[in-house]
């Protein structure tokens, strides 16, 4: 099946979701090996959506920042966030 050409554009977490994907084909689909997967990609998804709705208010367009912006914007999150002990 070929990738849709816009889907990295469109889903900043694709990468994540692929994963997910595969491991659960890997898997037989059994949700439980797959846990660490899913809260990637949800963690994924909740940063972004953050993100974007930071924007928004901001009134910065587009809500959903370019590729070529999404690796400086995750490294200053990093830069940022506090530590967990």
């Amino acid at each position: 099946m070929p990738r849709n050409i816009n889907a990295e554009r469109d889903n900043p977490c694709l990468k994540e979701q692929e994963l997910s994907f595969k491991c659960l084909n890997k898997n037989n689909f059994d949700r439980d090996k797959c846990e660490i997967y899913f809260a990637n990609y949800n963690n994924c998804k909740e940063f972004w959506n953050k993100v974007k709705s930071e924007r928004r208010a901001k009134g910065i367009a587009p809500y959903l920042p370019p590729l070529e912006e999404r690796d400086a914007i995750k490294a200053e999150y990093m830069k940022e966030k506090p530590q967990q002990s």
